[in-house]
């Protein structure tokens, strides 16, 4: 049977909404596209925007579909079983903001410029925290009228630690928690929790320069570009799948420090990007990478 999942804050016999999304994962066959649209039509919707791919590695289609009118959801997603395979994974969402809950260490660019964008909703987002193992970032975090929670590892075990910031993140439920320059390495337990809804940014062009100190490792090597990677979090460091990446030139006459400078630009508009894709419903996450409907 294929696996149904709806992404409503509440869903009622009847659904009227200006904006829906319909999200396909199945083994490709002909006619696919026919059937899914044919049961919109069906149903007297209005697609307003459509994309689709095939991955021809292993034979998977996706199709992102934003529709618009009423209709009622689980007579539209029994004539979706029954048209799709078997294999079919189907999920519809609203396009409503998401809640997330930030977490940062002691740099404030990723962290201010999202809640600068959250705060003139650029976002798709409702920001409900930001949690921090230091205190530096706590003014500037309410300055937006946002809770702040300081949650010091110093003199816990990592699980211990943990545990505490699970704690409060549970007490929020977000649908997402986005790591704005947290610079901790999570243990896979913590990872689970949050299994492709935990988003991080890398200060480097992934698979590049792997772990701590990218830039000191960029100007050992000689680079001409650097870059920032934004990706979902997964049990290997820095190996989850990517969702942005971004890059700029740099020459010989920039120190490591330089490069950071310039790095943390990058950092922050790769991070907001990632998470605008994200919560627009506009990825996928397949095995070890993404699609991308942008």
């Amino acid at each position: 049977m294929p696996r149904v999942s709806l992404a409503f804050r509440a869903v009622s016999a009847a659904v009227a909404s200006p904006s829906f999304i319909l999200l396909i994962r199945c083994p490709d066959e002909p006619g696919l596209v026919f059937k899914i649209t044919g049961v919109l039509f069906a149903h007297g919707l209005n697609i307003v925007r459509n994309g689709e791919f095939v991955e021809r590695a292993d034979n998977t289609f996706f199709m992102r579909t934003e529709f618009a009118g009423s209709f009622e959801a689980a007579a539209l997603l029994a004539r979706l079983r029954e048209a799709l395979p078997a294999a079919a994974h189907i999920r519809l969402a609203d396009n409503q903001p998401k809640d997330v809950v930030l977490m940062a260490t002691k740099e404030h660019h990723c962290l201010s410029e999202l809640l600068v964008r959250h705060a003139f909703g650029e976002l798709n987002a409702r920001v409900v925290a930001v949690i921090s193992n230091y205190p530096k970032l706590g003014d500037l975090t309410r300055r937006f009228d946002l809770p702040f929670h300081y949650i010091t590892h110093e003199g816990k075990t990592r699980e211990t630690h943990e545990a505490e910031v699970l704690a409060v993140l549970a007490h929020y439920q977000p649908e997402f928690v986005v790591l704005a320059k947290y610079m901790r390495i999570l243990s896979s337990d913590f990872v689970a929790h949050y299994a492709n809804r935990l988003i991080n940014i890398h200060h480097s062009f992934l698979p590049a320069f792997v772990g701590a100190s990218p830039y000191a490792q960029a100007y050992a090597r000689g680079v001409k570009i650097i870059g920032a990677t934004a990706h979902f979090v997964n049990e290997q460091l820095d190996q989850g799948p990517i969702i942005a990446q971004s890059v700029i030139p740099i020459d010989h006459t920039q120190s490591a420090s330089e490069m950071a400078q310039a790095g943390r630009d990058v950092e922050k508009i790769v991070l907001a990007r990632s998470l605008q894709l994200v919560f627009a419903e506009q990825v996928f996450v397949h095995h070890n990478k993404t699609i991308i409907f942008d």
